[in-house]
């Protein structure tokens, strides 16, 4: 039930622990999991793989198994765009990216090096996110969206931005006449109209 699944997630804030293993005293939140557990045990293999016949302790490594003969790899690196079948290894492949990544991504910068190639225009990138959000100029995909009045962005800074809209914030401003702006574009264009820059 909804009621017995919240006193068993509470468990883990506390770390009340009622359902111990009487094969080796390690206790459980859950009484679920200690039947999990004591599989380790028994050797118990209840699920069976239906393509191959290799047998599993629980339900989801079951699945993650599965994964290998369908090719499916739900979980994506958002940094590198690696595709795995279960989140532990994404986990693991974040946490090992995670160290080299701030060297590799700073290095990058003194190199010049940019790996990640857009398939529609050839621009290039040091980072794949930043692949990412590029490609959807070209889709046309617009996955920031303003809470107040509808209007689609392809980046999240853009989005940002617009609110000022309308919450009436002017970040910039004109530095000769202090005139404030929600844009920057704003402040380039009144500087030309007002103060003649950029006009020849």
């Amino acid at each position: 039930s909804q009621r017995s699944h919240l006193v068993t997630h509470r468990r883990l804030h506390t770390g009340e622990c009622l359902f111990p293993c009487q094969e080796c005293g390690k206790s459980f939140n859950g009484s679920s999991d200690l039947i999990k557990h004591r599989r380790t045990h028994t050797g118990e293999k209840p699920y069976e793989c239906p393509d191959c016949g290799k047998r599993f302790s629980g339900g989801s490594n079951l699945i993650a198994h599965q994964r290998l003969h369908s090719g499916e790899r739900p979980y994506t690196c958002t940094d590198c765009g690696k595709a795995f079948p279960i989140s532990s290894k994404l986990i693991t492949h974040q946490q090992t990216r995670s160290v080299v990544s701030n060297l590799v991504w700073h290095w990058r910068v003194h190199t010049g090096e940019k790996p990640f190639r857009c398939g529609e225009c050839g621009r290039r990138y040091s980072q794949w996110a930043h692949l990412t959000t590029h490609q959807w100029v070209h889709s046309g995909e617009q996955p920031y969206v303003c809470g107040d009045c509808g209007k689609g962005f392809n980046v999240n800074s853009s989005l940002a931005k617009h609110r000022w809209v309308h919450t009436g914030e002017k970040p910039y401003h004109c530095p000769e006449c202090g005139k404030n702006f929600s844009q920057s574009s704003n402040v380039i264009m009144h500087q030309r109209l007002h103060h003649g820059h950029g006009v020849h």
